[in-house]
């Protein structure tokens, strides 16, 4: 047996932090293993347990640290450790602290979110979730004192934990709840802790209950953002955002075969017309334009033209959602995608013409199946379905945070003033501006089907894209 780097690890967190889904994933490594809130006052270990390893509540009570001893000796090829609260007991807290042996993971979340989160579990009666079927939501009353008493509980626990780490001379795992979906912080982590062992996927049996934005969740919200003006570093306007981090998709990246212009895409959007553009730009076809670009091509690049504009375009969520339906979900051709579309169809709701033909495909049954995948959507970027975010339907936003890691787009278009923006363009580098071609209408319209319901869904759906570019109502 190998040296363990620890004996045992302690997750210090909060409730409605993520530390369940932090834990079912840790799990994963054969050779780590979290026995929950081993110390909670009322339970060992998960709720109604009242016994553990031969060890009962009376037992741990009177003397905690045996339960450590337990764990520890359970296995010896395995490093254990447990959840902890500011709640529980407090004399494991400060052995843990003390003890250089104990590896020490601090889980933190937004306290607002946190806060609403536990008020809701506690007006449903649901603090865990497996099965979307089963999801029940529910709008708070936000209480200022209330939340003030949660604020202090968590920042006086977060400074103990600071100052105890650094007057000891030890460190900790640091991990966000907006980082606890990321395989690679994931075996981060595990490599802290000292596994030898790497996981392949993220474990996403537990759902995210609550994905929706602030405003939805809390009844009084004008009020509530009223009494915290003076805390307004929670940032309270800030839409939850689940998506993994994506790849900055330099591969994808285009640039003019003379001109000094870089087009960062966006899938989902009029790719295509922009890149007929820059080849008519060019007075050239497109396969003289400059892609497939790796991090050293593109500096290579970016050196050869100073003064290079970067740019990107964006369309109305709604109608790109819209295409992103009649392309991979109605069509059964999108290059690589018959697999996902499959099981997107085993497991939700979304009809689909029996053929090209179908007599019973009507303007109604093509409505109602873009209101299921609107719906499905809406999972999918919360991260509820177990299934990959495809980039056709991923935020636009997203996919442009993860370019800019690489190339900020110095200029970002949406779609509708997208001729006054390329003639903008065409102008700084002296250069007559074609016209930008147009895709050729296929199928219903998104004109034909629209309504107020279509964009509300949207809008749920893509709440950052609308308010980080601006949209309105589609029409």
């Amino acid at each position: 047996m190998s040296q363990k780097r620890f004996r045992y690890f302690t997750v210090f967190a909060e409730m409605r932090t993520g530390s369940n889904f932090l834990e079912e994933n840790i799990n994963q490594f054969s050779d780590l293993q979290g026995y929950g809130e081993l110390f909670n006052p009322h339970f060992i270990g998960g709720a109604k347990k009242e016994a553990l390893l031969s060890m009962t509540l009376a037992d741990r009570d009177d003397d905690p640290l045996q339960m450590i001893e337990a764990i520890i000796a359970a296995d010896p090829d395995v490093t254990p450790g447990f959840r902890f609260f500011n709640d529980h007991d407090p004399r494991i807290l400060k052995a843990a602290l003390d003890d250089p042996t104990c590896g020490k993971v601090i889980l933190t979340r937004n306290p607002l979110d946190s806060y609403v989160s536990r008020k809701i579990a506690g007006a449903t009666g649901q603090w865990r979730l497996t099965n979307l079927k089963h999801q029940k939501t529910a709008k708070i009353d936000y209480d200022h004192a209330e939340f003030l008493a949660h604020l202090e509980a968590t920042q006086n626990f977060q400074l103990l934990l600071l100052s105890a780490l650094q007057s000891s001379g030890q460190t900790a795992f640091y991990i966000s709840y907006d980082d606890i979906h990321s395989l690679d912080v994931l075996n981060g982590l595990a490599r802290y802790l000292g596994s030898t062992s790497q996981a392949q996927h993220i474990d996403k049996k537990l759902k995210k209950q609550n994905p929706a934005s602030l405003e939805d969740k809390v009844s009084n919200f004008d009020e509530m953002q009223e009494c915290l003006k003076s805390v307004d570093f929670l940032n309270l306007n800030r839409t939850p955002n689940f998506e993994p981090r994506r790849g900055a998709g330099v591969p994808g990246f285009v640039a003019g075969a003379q001109s000094p212009l870089l087009f960062l895409p966006v899938a989902g959007g009029p790719v295509a017309e922009v890149v007929d553009w820059m080849a008519a730009l060019d007075g050239t076809s497109t396969g003289d334009l400059k892609t497939g670009f790796n991090q050293k091509t593109l500096r290579t690049w970016r050196d050869e033209n100073p003064g290079f504009q970067a740019f990107s375009v964006v369309r109305h969520p709604l109608e790109r959602a819209h295409q992103a339906f009649c392309s991979h979900i109605l069509s059964n051709s999108a290059p690589g995608f018959a697999d996902q579309r499959k099981l997107i169809l085993q497991k939700f709701p979304i009809p689909v013409p029996k053929g090209p033909d179908d007599p019973d495909w009507t303007k109604a049954a093509h409505k109602k199946a873009f209101i299921e995948f609107l719906k499905f959507i809406k999972a999918s970027l919360a991260q509820q379905t177990g299934l990959r975010i495809a980039p056709v339907w991923a935020s636009q936003s997203a996919i442009l945070e993860a370019a800019a890691a690489i190339q900020i787009p110095a200029l970002i278009f949406r779609e509708a003033e997208v001729a006054s923006g390329l003639a903008l363009l065409s102008a700084q580098i002296g250069r007559p501006c074609p016209a930008v071609p147009t895709a050729p209408a296929t199928g219903i319209s998104l004109a034909e089907i629209y309504d107020q319901r279509l964009e509300a869904l949207a809008r749920d759906a893509y709440q950052r894209d609308y308010q980080q570019f601006g949209f309105g109502n589609w029409r």
